[in-house]
């Protein structure tokens, strides 16, 4: 099962974030940008499964909460970023 990062500018916009999606049901955890992805200015992240970034996409910005980048990371730990 893949993993999937939504990175955000701060950390207040990542914990408004976190409490868009767990109002909503979606299981995530709020976290420092692992170091690969530090090098993009993205100082925190979310994690979440794969199969609910459609959805968290769509209520984060339904909720106006900013975010910069996705990203999926597969079984294998290869990381690409991904279109939401």
């Amino acid at each position: 099962m893949s993993v999937l990062f939504i990175t955000f500018r701060s950390v207040t916009l990542a914990q408004r974030g976190e409490q868009v999606l767990r109002r909503s049901g979606i299981r995530c955890s709020l976290q420092r940008t692992p170091r690969w992805m530090e090098e993009q200015g993205c100082g925190y992240c979310l994690r979440l499964r794969r199969e609910d970034m459609e959805k968290a996409v769509r209520l984060l910005r339904q909720g106006q909460v900013q975010f910069r980048k996705t990203y999926e990371q597969d079984d294998a730990g290869n990381v690409e970023e991904v279109e939401p």
